[in-house]
């Protein structure tokens, strides 16, 4: 009974959703502001049942109803209740209910906090979100419905959860990268309503701004997370494989990285207004074409779901819905679209725009790189063609290391103008400051290695920049630490997000270019020399789970006489699947992981042994918690404060009013 309660709740959030488009559509056509203003309230009746729905769905899984088709082939009485609860969106179905979950949590959120807002403006944003939410509940029930049964004959044990999902990261990965995927539906709308209003000023970046902040914020979290978890869990010692379920979350975030400084020159500077509305429609396309990737089988991932392609014809036809009216749109509204805002080739909006450039090439070049391989396939008619990290890294590097030379120089910056010896002062200093720390990194890791003198010289230089521009702000005035720490909030979140992107290239050049690997066959006594580290092998023994049984190895790391650590890895036989599975064990210390997995058992109690040393790769995951904490950190910004958003929605200046027509 809870099972058809859940998918009437789910028919209720739909049919909501469809009068939260309808009614407020009406209003605004006829000028009924009783009408207009029904899409707030629609907006939380949405929610509400969507999430009753989902708990529907998870109550299901809890008491092991395999009556339920969806649970059966996703759950088992073995599987911890923990996972039972993550398995709700472990494959596509539930994964899709968690998605409309989701879209209709961030309808609710503008709804609530977008009161300042002018009342037509928030309805016609509303009004977009609710269309996307309509579109999304239509293929979950028409295609994808997980409250289906298997009456009146159905399994006594479900099939059980992949093993690579019965993980932590299964329980926080999803929902926090859904929640980036379809927060860009946001700043997505605002633009559409912008384009459908034709109120084409600066007010629609200052309010989409902190949405499309928050957003971001979520996508480089679940990214990073996934990262870690494809580190630890997949057993081969990486931790990005540029595969194309990876490049599919990655491609939305380069566009919402583009997007956010885009929002920052056109409410600072009325700059870049174009362009901004583009990234606004193309960021929230590309969290689509990832939703597609995924689901419509023509991809062969462990982050796939497999499902029938018939159901990625549906996502297709509505990316192309989405993104064909949208163009359409900003065609017919915003062709003639002028500026008569001027800025010098020093000012900052110039190395914005550089910077957002080499952004979307670079998400142009993933695009294609992913793609070449379907359309090869389909041309050649079955033909098959892999597009690996060679190309990836072949196209993605050399973009990346100017768009760093062009950060150190945006955060020293001003907008419209800045004088040039303000821009270079110092430069060949902190220059040469930085080269000798790169190449000290570079031999504290084993040697001169170019790539990482090199790239960690862009880190620290950078850096240097950083602290140069603090020390800028607070130069000869009283009190110096006290007006550091009374410097904006904004400002904060510009050094925090710039200096984890400092981090995180220089965990990803020493994690690539300086990591030991090596691959052996170990019996019960074998000692393996790494360096200083003296890596003993004492065998094997059998351990139980809560549904797996595992052979556990034991290895003791030794520097010198000291005992470092015993590592533990695992082979598990999971019992519901009789899946095997790879549990590596990692030593994490600040000079480098050790790494150690167990392979395949060999003749006379020997195994085949996986070890990696991984010097700063953690730098990867700090540098991308740091960057996602800078986008939250912009959120309590007094700029968003709700007792100051309405005098920001009508401040429009006279410098700021570059929207010219014929």
């Amino acid at each position: 009974m809870i099972v058809e309660l859940g998918h009437f709740c789910l028919v209720i959030a739909c049919l909501l959703a469809v009068l939260q488009v309808a009614m407020p559509s009406i209003g605004l056509s006829r000028g009924n502001l009783l009408l207009v203003e029904s899409a707030r309230s629609l907006a939380a009746g949405v929610f509400v049942f969507t999430l009753f729905s989902f708990g529907a769905l998870t109550l299901a899984f809890l008491e092991d109803d395999f009556s339920v088709a969806y649970v059966a082939r996703n759950s088992n009485t073995l599987l911890p209740w923990p996972y039972k609860v993550s398995a709700v969106w472990g494959a596509h179905e539930g994964s899709f209910l968690l998605w409309t979950l989701v879209m209709s949590v961030w309808t609710l959120l503008v709804a609530s906090f977008s009161k300042p807002l002018e009342q037509l403006f928030r309805a016609r944003v509303l009004v977009v979100m609710a269309a996307l939410g309509v579109g999304f509940y239509l293929f979950l029930l028409l295609t994808s419905n997980p409250f289906e049964r298997s009456l009146p004959f159905f399994p006594s044990e479900g099939s059980d959860l992949n093993p690579l999902l019965q993980d932590f990261g299964l329980i926080v990965h999803p929902p926090l990268l859904y929640m980036g995927y379809v927060g860009l539906s946001v700043p997505f709308a605002f633009a559409i309503a912008s384009l459908w209003s034709s109120q084409l000023d600066v007010s629609w970046a200052r309010w989409s701004r902190p949405w499309t902040n928050a957003a971001w914020a979520f996508l480089t979290l679940g990214i990073t997370l996934g990262s870690w978890w494809a580190y630890y869990e997949l057993g081969w010692g990486g931790w990005w494989f540029w595969d194309a379920v990876e490049n599919a979350s990655f491609m939305p975030w380069l566009i919402a990285t583009a997007l956010i400084h885009s929002l920052a020159a056109t409410e600072k500077r009325g700059v870049f207004k174009s362009w901004t509305v583009l990234l606004a429609v193309f960021g929230f396309s590309f969290s689509l074409l990832g939703a597609f990737l995924v689901r419509s089988g023509i991809l062969t991932s462990v982050h796939a779901f497999a499902v029938d392609p018939d159901r990625g014809q549906v996502i297709l036809a509505f990316l192309i819905v989405v993104i064909g009216g949208s163009l359409l749109l900003y065609s017919v509204r915003a062709w003639n679209l002028k500026s008569v805002v001027s800025f010098d080739r020093t000012g900052r909006e110039n190395f914005i725009l550089a910077n957002n450039v080499l952004l979307t090439i670079s998400a142009t070049v993933i695009l294609l790189g992913t793609l070449y391989p379907l359309a090869y396939e389909a041309l050649t008619g079955g033909d098959k063609i892999s597009v690996g990290p060679p190309y990836f890294n072949a196209v993605f590097v050399p973009l990346m290391l100017p768009m760093m030379v062009l950060m150190a120089f945006s955060q020293r910056s001003r907008w419209w103008s800045t004088d040039s010896s303000v821009l270079l002062k110092s430069q060949w200093p902190m220059l040469g400051a930085s080269g000798a720390l790169g190449a000290f990194v570079s031999w504290l890791l084993g040697g001169l290695d170019l790539w990482v003198a090199g790239v960690g010289t862009l880190a620290f230089w950078l850096v240097l920049n950083l602290i140069g521009e603090l020390r800028r702000r607070v130069k000869g005035r009283s009190s110096p630490w006290q007006r550091l720490l009374k410097q904006p909030l904004s400002v904060w979140s510009m050094v925090l997000g710039h200096f984890g992107i400092a981090v995180v290239a220089l965990g990803v050049v020493a994690a690539v270019m300086v990591s030991e690997e090596t691959d052996l066959r170990m019996a019960p006594g074998d000692v393996e020399t790494m360096g200083q580290l003296k890596i003993s092998f004492f065998g094997t023994q059998a351990v139980e789970g809560p549904n797996y049984v595992a052979d556990q190895g034991r290895f003791e790391i030794r520097e010198g006489d000291e005992l470092l650590a015993v590592l533990k890895p695992e082979k598990r036989r999971y019992l519901a699947s009789q899946s095997v599975m790879t549990e590596a064990d990692i030593l994490v210390r600040f000079g480098g992981d050790i790494y150690v997995a167990l392979g395949e058992p060999l003749s006379e109690g020997a195994w085949a042994v996986r070890i990696h040393i991984k010097p700063l790769v953690r730098f990867i995951w700090i540098g991308g918690v740091l960057i996602a904490l800078s986008g939250f950190l912009s959120l309590l910004d007094k700029r968003y404060r709700a007792r100051r958003a309405t005098n920001d929605a009508k401040a429009v200046t006279e410098t700021q009013k570059e929207t010219v027509y014929g």
